[in-house]
């Protein structure tokens, strides 16, 4: 693979490569996107990435002109290109890839795990210099795409393979959300061999099965409000809620991708509209909140080969203002909302600059 030379030392790809294939991969179910928007017009795409084990993400910033090549099932060089547009966003095991984040265009890009329902494309010889593994597909979006008609109009033309990754064992399964600062939003499926891109209109991404499932899902829920539910008289009896929140009454409440996908759309549709681009982020935030996995709450039946208990916990939690083109992040360590602005970046730097995602909470006394 072309990018191992550039693997931070901060993590070792044997040491995660085994505890990956014990098993914990298979318990990735858990990230959420959303998406808010301002009345000033400002998209705010935000996520949740969730994992049994710290992948040891830092926030990278890639400028323009970065040299790229794809990789392929067959070792072969894959797609060519140099980033056209700098970008910036929170990577994983010392990749020099973006898993979730933004360019200086104010499009956003970011993977999701798709176990179970991910099938990638067929690969032959001939097909390798347009040729991407699917772990390549959000940076290489990023890198050369202003905006989402234009990832529409281009995404048809590279070949998207089941690339093992070597230190893995497998190839990752994922699916992609792509929005832009003038709100336009898509997902991006492998489903059966085959390309699929669904519209997203309310912007919201979780994991398996495939979007269109959870969008038909959505209408089980047609009873949901955001006001209270008014009392129903039954026979002489009048049954009124017991309080707050009977709109929902009935929403589910647990951390699969289909109940997660209900929430996300309810929460994200009911809060009051944001002023500006700063409030709309905040917003996601609280939004995201509850989406926000502590250790042990989702967690396997089974240990791994070593005695651990496998269980999926919030890693990191971001937010991207498309308008500033601004990376928001917090961590499970540290919940103070830290951010990186690109375009106060060299955004003709020679080499990716790495920013730590690292650090600890700080807890400021107040007692007089």
């Amino acid at each position: 693979m072309n990018h191992c030379k550039v693997f931070r030392k901060v993590v070792s790809a044997v040491a995660v490569a085994a505890m990956l294939l014990s098993g914990v991969v298979q318990s990735v179910q858990a990230c959420t996107g959303i998406t808010v928007i301002a009345v000033d017009g400002t998209i705010v795409h935000a996520r949740t990435m969730e994992f049994a084990i710290d992948i040891h993400s830092d926030v990278i910033v890639v400028p323009r002109g970065y040299a790229r090549t794809g990789t392929t099932p067959d070792g072969k060089e894959g797609l060519k290109w140099k980033s056209k547009y700098a970008s910036a966003g929170a990577n994983g095991v010392g990749f020099p890839l973006i898993f979730d984040g933004l360019n200086e265009k104010g499009l956003a890009a970011g993977l999701f795990y798709f176990p179970t329902s991910a099938k990638y494309m067929p690969y032959t010889a001939a097909d390798a210099g347009r040729t991407l593994a699917p772990w390549e597909v959000g940076s290489w979006m990023l890198e050369n795409f202003a905006n989402v008609e234009e990832v529409r109009a281009n995404i048809g033309n590279v070949v998207v393979p089941a690339v093992v990754y070597k230190q893995w064992g497998f190839a990752p399964e994922v699916h992609f959300i792509v929005q832009d600062a003038a709100g336009e939003s898509i997902v991006l499926e492998y489903v059966g061999g085959k390309l699929n891109v669904h519209d997203n209109p309310l912007g919201v991404l979780t994991n398996s099965p495939a979007f269109d499932w959870h969008m038909t899902n959505l209408r089980n829920y047609v009873n949901f409000s955001m006001t209270n539910a008014a009392p129903v008289k039954v026979g002489s009896v009048t049954l009124k809620p017991f309080g707050q929140g009977s709109g929902m009454l009935g929403m589910p409440g647990d951390f699969t991708p289909p109940s997660r996908f209900v929430r996300a759309v309810a929460f994200s549709q009911s809060v009051f509209p944001s002023k500006t681009g700063d409030d709309a982020v905040l917003e996601a935030f609280h939004v995201l909140n509850q989406f926000d996995i502590p250790k042990g709450a989702a967690r396997e039946h089974e240990k791994d080969e070593h005695g651990n208990v496998l269980a999926d916990y919030t890693i990191w939690t971001s937010a991207s203002d498309l308008k500033t083109k601004r990376f928001y992040f917090r961590t499970y360590e540290n919940s103070q909302i830290r951010v990186v602005d690109l375009m106060k970046m060299n955004l003709d730097a020679k080499e990716i600059v790495t920013i730590s995602m690292k650090g600890g909470e700080a807890i400021k006394p107040v007692t007089p």
